[in-house]
């Protein structure tokens, strides 16, 4: 626990539930175990409400709240902001929103101790305005965490990050709640509709352009014939997903491409899975990876971002260059044809997980932050 902070708030905006909504939903209770008086602060949009991710963080024992955001500036939250600041010593925001209306009115209102986690690398915040405000926000924190090496170099660089204020925190994953082994394999594939035997890819993400599973579909069936009996399951939803089934409808692929949309048992899905695909053209870090190695799972990905710091070339999968779609296939090809190397690359991803991205390494080092 740390001996500096008495009381912390957490604050997000969210919209669903993705890499980082999951992620606060080990690391704050992993905080509150360890002795430290953590509470969420959620900023939801009015057409997308988080009650059942605010029931399902309270349920773990961390007081969380929500409140409206209306646009991306919101001098009435900025406001509400520096009242509701003066109940803690320590802030500590997530994503764009909350950087801005939260840190500013942090340090206005007199909070002690101001903590920001960058969790993404999006193109739009290469453009002079977002560097301008993301660099004048920087001077105004107490320290910053980065979830991977690659952000936390992009933070530096193109945010105008300070080095000694931020530190790499890798996202972290309790491996105990994942089921893994034949007679979850068997279990999951039997409520999926899925062939016992047959070889299986899944993606598990957002159906965005950012994921690359246009890519992935292209792979998948440029290996369709080699591997008759395989089948590609997509679990995700969004703004793609009638496009992408129409391009997989258009390669003949009706009967072997299933996509499932969003679920909420996500993580236990994986268990149905041979090879988990993840093409992105970038990434935050890719807590989906993790899944995939606690359910010994291996990883074809591609090698951008973070993901060359999760997944290792040869050991635990294959990394390929963004868009490379016939690098993708070949890689698809070699693990759904030698069911060993399925074998032995899933369980040294589960060996990798639990030595170098465990959610209680995760902790450690960030009440460390707090401490420093």
């Amino acid at each position: 626990m740390s001996t500096q902070i008495q009381s912390m708030l957490h604050v997000a905006k969210m919209t669903g539930v993705a890499g980082m909504e999951n992620h606060l939903l080990t690391l704050l209770p992993g905080l509150k175990a360890r002795g430290l008086n953590v509470s969420l602060l959620i900023l939801t949009q009015s057409d997308r409400p988080m009650d059942a991710y605010a029931a399902r963080m309270i349920g773990l024992g961390v007081p969380t709240a929500q409140t409206p955001i209306r646009g991306s500036v919101d001098l009435a939250l900025y406001r509400r902001l520096l009242g509701i600041f003066r109940s803690y010593d320590a802030v500590h925001t997530h994503l764009i929103h909350a950087d801005l209306h939260g840190i500013l009115a942090a340090r206005h209102a007199g909070v002690r101790h101001i903590y920001t986690t960058g969790h993404n690398d999006d193109p739009f915040r290469r453009r002079l305005p977002f560097r301008l405000s993301q660099a004048l926000l920087w001077r105004q924190v107490t320290h910053g965490i980065a979830i991977s090496d690659s952000l936390r170099q992009f933070q530096i660089a193109i945010e105008g990050a300070p080095p000694a204020r931020v530190t790499t925190i890798h996202y972290g994953l309790d491996v105990n709640p994942v089921p893994s082994g034949d007679g979850a394999r068997e279990m999951t594939r039997r409520e999926l509709g899925l062939p016992l035997q047959a070889p299986v890819v899944g993606s598990v993400c957002r159906l965005v352009a950012q994921k690359g599973i246009s890519d992935g579909l292209r792979a998948f069936w440029q290996i369709a014939q080699q591997v008759p009996d395989a089948h590609y399951v997509i679990v995700g939803d969004g703004p793609l997903r009638s496009t992408l089934a129409a391009e997989a409808d258009g390669y003949g692929l009706q009967a072997r491409v299933h996509f499932l949309g969003w679920r909420d048992d996500a993580r236990a899905l994986m268990a149905a899975f041979d090879v988990l695909l993840s093409p992105s053209h970038w990434e935050g870090f890719g807590l989906v990876l993790l899944e995939a190695m606690a359910a010994r799972v291996p990883v074809i990905a591609t090698r951008v971002s973070a993901i060359p710091e999760i997944v290792r070339d040869g050991e635990t999968g294959y990394l390929t260059a963004p868009a490379d779609v016939q690098a993708l296939s070949q890689a698809l090809l070699k693990l759904l044809s030698d069911p060993t190397a399925v074998h032995q690359m899933g369980a040294a991803g589960r060996d990798r997980l639990e030595t170098a991205f465990s959610a209680a390494r995760m902790i450690d080092q960030t009440l460390a932050v707090y401490n420093t």
